[in-house]
């Protein structure tokens, strides 16, 4: 037993300094300021006004006197909850039907501060104990707050135990908007990241693409870090630096990245009450410490007032900062700081002199609280002063408590009608009968949002949203703050942004000698360049690669190339379309001149020819010829070459249908001509002979036979062709990169060749009879002339096949055209020119003895 005495002694003393030191704490330590004023409704509120430093606490030693150190308090928010309180009671022929009280706590700031007044804002007794009613009543129907997420989070825990509505007068997270877990949280202003579109919309209309963000260790900050670097990304602007810093000045920073704070001019400083001051500092330490030599930095804020006195510190980074960008409420009234030092002192001495404040103990309490009790009249101040401190709070917590007050006036009202009066002892317990849980119905609606903050509307999806201005804050030289309306977002919602800059604040920004910094990882690509991204480099910085053929860039910094319309191609610098040329082979073009002089030429020969054979029909050499052949076989020419006009000009519907069948079709009849003609010869020959039959085959009806059953076979091929596959006009925009090519499409390039092919076929087996008897005696051998002729023919139709296949547009047309022309030349120069010679220049040789020679 001894033993065992001796073993728990040292935990026994232990227990009884531990005890000790927490008495001592509970002793020395300041509980948050309360005041409170009765009323039948009462409006808690948790105000965050004062800033002050907590020392840490051991059980190594002796606790210090204070816990905490108080650096400065805003005076305002105390001041415009006790305006509005007090104009609802006492402003004469209001609507109003109640009164209004009030309890409000300062909790500096700190989570374990908020838990202590929640603690003794819901205790209805003078002690500290919840659900214990004994004493003093109040009754709480709601709790305003303006808390970063953290410690809204915590207050919401806390009054959704008894139904309590919280009403927070601060951008809140996407957290607080889950209607499941927080059912009786309301914010009277649109979430933060309704600013983020602004942000982007800003940041793309500078070319802003390299930014860093600063944001504080809370869930606010990190869902700032997260949702809003997903749109920068998207919109291709790189967060090279991410850094969080803690809520108190504990310098904590990654100070790998301090590399990247060199580069990057642009900072999105994601900021509230509780952060803005150690954001501010932070940033000082670094500029300070590491950034010396830079110069023109820009912020981009969340903060939703005007922060002015924070920008006039004397410690403030005036050399490094170039302006803060902010965005406010458009209807927010700015205060004139040439006036607000003297505001400032004036609201502090009146709210240390209208309000007494001492310790309290309750017996049953476990704290001690600053009970402050108002002693002095709000008449006191001039309502040009209260206008002015109201200002300094953007009149948030004024006009909020008004649209509560209207709220529980119209529950109030709803119950008074309902008939559900209690009574006992004669006395009507209507008023206290309404409680905070029947205020919700009333505070769910469109127009309690549309009554609280000015420009602040719930829309058709239920979502708050709000016309929001630009403000760019620029520190002069002389630590006086230039605020310029720099834009505005119109009505913008979370996807929805209608974004303008003002062109006069620009040009005020030039005469103050600030022009905007860059803030890129590389220079811009031109017009007719597309971004490539360099790879193991962020997204924004990438290398500039000209658009490849056919495709332009019309703007800067293209994420890729397109192409022209059809109708259109790239200019030499690809940055923009214009319109492709029309081209077709047109009697205007010197190519088209050119083939048409040769053509009427040709014919003009051709008919000369006709006509000199018609006038010497009855000349030997004219007979010996085969003349109706030779009559066929110069129409079918002149024809031939009469048919290229339907190949020149711009094609139609019915020169595409007639130009290929026509031409096919009478050039078969010359071929067939030049064969008949070829074999009569033969014919011929062999008939000298003693004892040859051949002689009966000597007459027309042969050689017509020939003629009609070589040319019908082409016109059966032509005739399936335009039935089946007709050629049609037909525009190709592809095969010329500048030109749109008019053109017939042949409707079946199988029949367009079939064609061509059997030409080739009756062509060939001419040439070949014709150079088998080439031979033949006689005077004038027709059998040399046509085999010359037929070589003639075939060589240009062989070489016109790979002509034509490697040529495009009008030159493809000019092919065929010039092959028609030269091979209907050659059939007519080597068959027709040495007679019409004879026949002209040297009428002597035309005669029956010149014939008979050989």
């Amino acid at each position: 037993m001894l033993l065992l005495l001796l073993l728990l002694w040292p935990l026994a003393a232990w227990g009884d300094l531990r005890a000790k030191c927490l008495l001592t704490l509970k002793r020395d330590k300041v509980d948050p300021n309360n005041h409170y004023r009765p009323g039948e409704f009462i409006i808690g509120g948790i105000i965050f006004a004062t800033q002050a430093t907590f020392w840490p606490l051991s059980f190594n030693a002796a606790p210090v006197t204070q816990s905490k150190q108080i650096t400065d308090t805003e005076y305002s928010k105390m001041l415009s909850f006790i305006f509005a309180i007090q104009e609802i009671n006492q402003i004469p022929n209001t609507s109003l039907n109640i009164t209004l009280g009030y309890n409000i706590y300062e909790n500096y700031f700190s989570a374990q501060m908020t838990s202590e007044a929640l603690l003794d804002l819901l205790s209805d007794g003078e002690a500290n104990v919840p659900n214990y009613s004994c004493g003093r009543q109040r009754n709480t129907v709601a709790v305003l707050e303006g808390a970063e997420t953290g410690i809204s989070t915590q207050i919401s825990t806390m009054l959704g135990t008894y139904k309590i509505p919280q009403i927070s007068y601060s951008y809140f997270s996407q957290i607080l908007s889950d209607k499941t877990q927080f059912p009786f949280f309301y914010s009277v202003l649109p979430a933060e990241r309704i600013l983020y579109p602004g942000m982007i919309k800003l940041l793309l209309h500078f070319r802003w693409t390299l930014v860093g963000l600063i944001a504080p260790d809370t869930e606010n900050g990190q869902s700032f870090m997260r949702i809003l670097t997903s749109m920068l990304i998207r919109n291709s602007i790189c967060p090279v630096l991410s850094q969080t810093f803690p809520k108190t000045l504990r310098l904590i920073v990654d100070f790998e990245l301090f590399h990247n704070w060199r580069k990057v001019n642009i900072f999105i400083f994601n900021a509230d009450y509780t952060t803005i001051k150690t954001g501010f500092d932070i940033l000082i330490i670094i500029y300070k410490s590491f950034v010396k030599s830079l110069r023109g930095k820009i912020l981009l804020t969340t903060i939703r007032w005007d922060f002015t006195i924070y920008l006039m510190e004397e410690d403030f980074p005036l050399q490094y900062i170039h302006s803060t960008f902010s965005f406010l409420m458009s209807n927010i009234k700015l205060m004139d700081y040439r006036v607000f030092w003297k505001l400032y002192f004036s609201a502090r001495r009146f709210a240390r002199n209208s309000f007494l404040c001492s310790y309290t103990k309750d017996a049953f309490s476990v704290k001690d609280f600053r009970r402050c009790r108002r002693t002095e009249e709000l008449e006191t101040m001039r309502k040009e002063e209260i206008d002015q401190i109201l200002t300094l709070d953007n009149y948030f917590i004024y006009n909020t408590i008004w649209a509560v007050a209207r709220a529980l006036n119209a529950a109030y009202l709803y119950r008074s009608r309902s008939k559900r009066t209690t009574f006992e002892g004669g006395k009507n317990f209507e008023t206290t009968m309404l409680k905070a849980w029947q205020l919700h119905s009333f505070l769910q609606t469109s127009q309690f949002y549309n009554n609280c903050i000015n420009g602040v509307y719930s829309n058709e999806k239920e979502e708050l949203v709000a016309d929001l201005t630009i403000i760019n804050w620029i520190i002069l030289a002389n630590k006086s703050v230039s605020r310029l309306m720099f834009g505005d977002l119109e009505r913008p919602g979370f996807l929805d942004v209608k974004f303008t800059i003002k062109e006069t604040a620009l040009a005020k920004m030039e005469l103050l000698k600030k022009p905007l910094p860059p803030s890129r990882c590389v220079e811009s690509c031109p017009q007719g360049f597309m971004k490539v991204a360099q790879e193991g480099k962020p997204i924004c910085c990438y290398n500039c690669h000209p658009c490849a053929e056919g495709t332009i860039s019309t703007k800067e910094d293209a994420e890729q190339c397109t192409k022209c319309p059809e109708d259109q191609h790239p200019n030499s610098n690809r940055d923009h379309c214009i319109p492709k040329i029309i081209n077709y082979l047109s009697f205007k073009d010197k190519l088209g001149i050119i083939l048409t002089s040769i053509a009427l030429f040709l014919s003009l020969t051709t008919g000369f020819v006709l006509g000199i054979f018609i006038k010497f029909l009855e000349t030997p050499i004219v007979k010996a010829n085969n003349r109706d052949l030779s009559y066929i076989l110069l129409v079918s020419l002149l024809l031939s070459i009469l048919t290229t006009f339907f190949f020149i000009g711009h094609p139609r519907r019915v020169t595409c249908l007639l130009r290929q069948t026509v031409f096919s079709i009478i050039f078969s009849i010359a071929i067939s001509s030049i064969l008949a003609k070829t074999i009569t010869v033969v014919f011929a020959f062999l008939a000298t002979k003693p004892g040859n039959k051949m002689q009966k085959w000597l007459g027309k009806s042969f050689a017509n036979s020939i003629i009609l059953s070589c040319s019908g076979l082409q016109v059966v091929i032509c005739t399936i062709w335009l039935s089946i596959f007709p050629p049609f006009p037909d525009m190709d925009m592809h095969s010329q990169t500048r030109e749109i090519i008019i053109q017939c499409n042949e409707g079946s390039v199988t029949m367009f060749y079939s064609a061509l092919g059997y030409m080739g076929f009756l062509a060939t087996i001419c040439f070949t009879v014709a150079f088998l008897v080439r031979n033949l005696p006689g005077a004038f051998n027709e059998a040399k002339l046509i085999t010359f002729s037929m070589l003639v023919f075939c060589s240009v139709w062989v070489s016109f096949v790979p002509a034509y296949l490697s040529t495009k547009g009008k030159y493809m047309v000019a092919v065929q055209v010039f092959a028609i022309l030269a091979s209907s030349a050659g059939l007519l120069g080597c068959i027709f020119i040495p007679k019409c010679y004879i026949i002209v220049i040297k009428p002597e040789l035309n005669t029956k003895e010149q014939m008979m020679l050989k």
